[in-house]
């Protein structure tokens, strides 16, 4: 499906044929979303011959379709991440803190046409128990040097336009792009340093030969030493239960036509991105064409009209009155991974094999930086600022879609009560 919002993009499709016959690299990265394009182009810039190979096209998945925030941290506060992982816990966060910077330094230093702006993540409460949380969360970041400011009522309501929130945190390191435009931009420079991008080249089997593997294709197959698994929300049974250790979680946004000069004005006036901390989040900014964007929690399945999302437009309007009346051009949705411990994850299945995936909706930054870094680990023997762990299978799984769907249910009614 293609995403005809994100289709503005400067960034131009690039030519990635089918994969022809056999070949042969030092690593294979399957998934063309940000973890695969940006191990694909670390890899490359470091010497190595990758070749990356991608169902359908890079950005096709959710590193296309999202909306665009590249936020710092993790799901959790630093000190839980070090109360759970202890000194790991202590470099995850600094990777984490340091990711959006990644970002923004990578598409500066290669000229990436993608709508970055760096001004700001606005973090939002909207009851008293959230406010506790964020000012935790606050205080935490503070501790550590965060270049992060608290809003009381008055300042949150004027940065947003919006009345609707207790209290926030602005982390400055925040901001936003253009996720299509991002995706092909790391695909153009990934093949000028050198790799070789494959679409439509969806892998059918791995195959251990000797000291390497066979990544087989429809038309044709990889022989490499190594391979990066890559595949986040669109996960398949490729590898024995990594699918299962995923939650897949439909995200749906909904954009505006253009608003008016007037309209514009009064919408996320500061031009920060936000997203609520509530237990079902909703997030949304206002792009460089001055539409709003909202996205939140949608149907259990692709999203292709605004119509099937009535809930983002309603609480948009009670956000800003000021959009009655204004026509939403859009509305699509992707596929994200959900981990059971909300943690990304690296797993090492089998020698010469990395997984990396579960981003629990903070793709942009953190994919992009560990894809970088599972270059340098696999070429430099850098070690990773994640535990590498063993893959394990969520109990039943098959009943996913029924989980999500309660826990969407309870959350509201969590957020609504203040629980």
């Amino acid at each position: 499906m293609a995403n005809l919002y994100y289709d503005h993009a400067v960034e131009p499709t690039l030519s990635t044929p089918p994969l022809e016959g056999i070949v042969r690299a030092d690593v294979a990265v399957v998934g063309g979303g940000f973890t695969g394009l940006s191990t694909a182009l670390h890899l490359a810039e470091l010497g190595s011959r990758v070749v990356l190979l991608d169902a359908h096209e890079p950005g096709w998945g959710a590193s296309g379709r999202n909306g665009g925030q590249v936020n710092p941290g993790l799901k959790f506060d630093p000190d839980r991440v070090e109360r759970d992982h202890g000194e790991m816990g202590v470099r995850m966060n600094l990777l984490s803190a340091s990711a959006p910077a990644f970002v923004f330094d990578l598409i500066k230093r290669h000229r990436i046409l993608c709508e970055a702006r760096q001004l700001g993540t606005v973090r939002a409460a909207v009851n008293s128990k959230q406010v506790t949380a964020l000012q935790n969360s606050c205080d935490q970041w503070t501790q550590r040097g965060a270049p992060v400011e608290w809003l009381q009522a008055a300042d949150i309501a004027e940065l947003t336009g919006t009345h609707r929130y207790k209290a926030g945190l602005l982390d400055r390191r925040g901001g936003d792009l253009n996720p299509l435009s991002f995706a092909r931009g790391l695909a153009r420079v990934a093949l000028r340093a050198g790799a070789t991008l494959h679409g439509e080249s969806r892998v059918l089997g791995m195959l251990r030969e000797g000291t390497g593997w066979t990544i087989r294709t429809a038309r044709g197959s990889v022989q490499a030493d190594r391979v990066v698994l890559a595949t986040n929300g669109y996960t398949d049974n490729l590898w024995p239960g990594l699918r299962r250790s995923l939650v897949p979680v439909f995200g749906a946004i909904a954009a505006t036509v253009p608003l008016s000069r007037e309209v514009s004005a009064q919408i996320m006036p500061s031009r920060a991105v936000l997203y609520e901390i509530g237990a079902v989040t909703v997030y949304y900014r206002v792009d460089t064409g001055g539409r709003l964007l909202i996205g939140g929690r949608g149907p259990m399945h692709e999203v292709q009209s605004p119509n099937v999302i009535p809930h983002l437009l309603t609480y948009a309007r009670r956000l800003w009155p000021a959009l009655e009346g204004t026509k939403w051009g859009h509305g699509w949705g992707g596929r994200l991974a959900m981990t059971a411990d909300q943690y990304p994850h690296v797993h090492e299945p089998a020698s010469g094999v990395l997984a990396c995936l579960g981003f629990n909706g903070r793709g942009i930054a953190m994919a992009t930086t560990l894809g970088a870094a599972l270059a340098n680990h696999l070429v430099r023997a850098t070690p990773l600022d994640l535990p590498i762990s063993p893959i394990k299978a969520i109990g039943l799984h098959a009943l996913w879609p029924l989980a999500v769907r309660a826990a969407i249910v309870r959350g509201r009614v969590s957020d609504f009560f203040g629980l």
